[in-house]
């Protein structure tokens, strides 16, 4: 099924055309009411109008995290602060939040955009869907909220943590859609393990999970462990939040919104747009927001696209699944490595969970990876020699992939931390004075 036939089927030429009509309007609207857009305009002597095609977009400049945040809390909001509805913000790791800011036809678009996403994971009015991210300022449950109440879905909006009552409520309420991160997603299962509960006899079909980057061998692990089928979904609270993209039933790329959401691909050393198909940052202007228009957002997510329509029938240009960041690149001994990397290793490994750390040490001047990972329970037998093997051949496989050695540490299952919303896989220690403890 596709929830708005005319959008997510329009022709190309058709779409162009009202791309460039919103982009042309959008310029126009952040040069008059933004402040900051308009400085950065006028530093490269540049006006609305003289974004004639589409391509005229690579002439304008980039936006990035650090405008938001040295605009915090509402300087780049294009309308007066009477006319917003909701705030949302990102969490951050350092610093203020970036803010962001919803009229109400913002949020109309926002219901309008994740109900065709949803659909597009095959959930209905029929389903009753379990929302599991954690409501407030984060954007994703209340995001996936409004769309699946859009389409008709039953919502259990039981947000995250205290996992015990959420698989008994997956029972009791008879949850066919399950809306996490995929960690969480994992936890869970893992609790419902130990209550004596299989997760394929739950009546859940269908999981969107998003929130965190995730490789298609984690589709794998997830479907195996809950008998569902996983798909993936992208957005970001500076854009709208969820909805910005998602994947169909046919699970080869997720459909960006190109009817709201103009996206270049970049090389992000350069700025170089790139073509179809080559690999590089993720670039995002938005078409129709009122309250935080945003021009060619550097999204730090690297990825690639591809024109070609699905065959589910969307005619819209999809984004492979999120292979990395650029911020979130280590640099290990001079490699470039992205902990989605490590991720698929470990788990198209047998005897191998899904749980998993990485520490970066340094040891003298030289950089150290140690790689901490959980058994499968029926691979941890006890015997030291098995174990010893287990790891050589995840260290062989690591230092294949990655032509680094790293070291691999076997612990115990259940001892790695368990996260709720987004997993933090990678602890940098490499900055730490010798002596002093994280």
């Amino acid at each position: 099924m596709i929830w708005n036939v005319e959008r997510e089927t329009i022709g190309r030429g058709q779409l162009e055309e009202l791309q460039l009509a919103r982009l042309q309007q959008t310029l126009k609207n952040v040069y008059q009411n933004v402040p900051f857009y308009r400085e950065q305009f006028d530093q490269q002597g540049l006006k609305p109008e003289d974004c004639k095609s589409l391509k005229d977009i690579s002439r304008f400049p980039f936006t990035v995290k650090t405008d938001l945040r040295e605009n915090y809390p509402f300087n780049m909001f294009a309308v007066p602060k009477n006319k917003i509805v909701r705030i949302h913000a990102s969490s951050g790791t350092t610093g203020k939040p970036t803010v962001v800011g919803y009229t109400q036809k913002d949020i109309n678009t926002w219901a309008e955009l994740v109900a065709r996403m949803v659909t597009m994971a095959g959930v209905s009015d029929e389903d009753v869907a379990q929302v599991c991210f954690g409501y407030g300022l984060f954007t994703g449950a209340f995001g996936l909220h409004y769309g699946l109440e859009k389409v008709g879905a039953m919502v259990v909006p039981t947000s995250t943590g205290n996992t015990e009552r959420q698989i008994m409520l997956m029972q009791d309420f008879e949850t066919t859609a399950v809306i996490s991160t995929p960690t969480y997603a994992m936890h869970m299962a893992e609790t419902a393990k130990k209550m004596g509960i299989d997760p394929v006899k739950l009546p859940i079909k269908v999981g969107l999970f998003g929130s965190e980057a995730w490789t298609d061998s984690m589709r794998v692990e997830l479907e195996k462990t809950w008998g569902i089928k996983a798909t993936d979904n992208y957005g970001l609270s500076e854009i709208i939040g969820p909805g910005v993209a998602g994947e169909c039933l046919e699970t080869c790329g997720m459909h960006i919104a190109e009817d709201h959401f103009l996206v270049e691909i970049i090389d992000p050393e350069t700025g170089e747009v790139l073509d179809y198909g080559e690999e590089g940052e993720l670039v995002i202007t938005s078409l129709t927001k009122e309250a935080l228009p945003i021009i060619r957002y550097r999204t730090r997510d690297i990825t690639r696209l591809s024109p070609e329509p699905c065959k589910c029938g969307r005619s819209t240009v999809r984004m492979s699944k999120v292979s990395g960041r650029t911020d979130d690149m280590m640099i290990i001994s001079g490699v470039n490595v992205f902990p989605s990397q490590i991720e698929s290793v470990l788990l198209e490994t047998d005897g191998i969970s899904p749980h998993y750390q990485i520490i970066l040490t340094k040891r003298g001047y030289l950089d150290a990876m140690e790689v901490q990972v959980e058994p499968a329970g029926s691979a941890f037998t006890g015997n030291f020699r098995d174990l010893e093997a287990l790891e050589a051949k995840v260290r062989s496989r690591l230092s294949s992939v990655l032509s680094l050695k790293a070291k691999v540490k076997l612990v115990e299952p259940g001892s790695l931390q368990r996260y709720e919303g987004k997993a933090k896989r990678v602890i940098d220690k490499r900055d730490q004075k010798p002596g002093v403890s994280s």
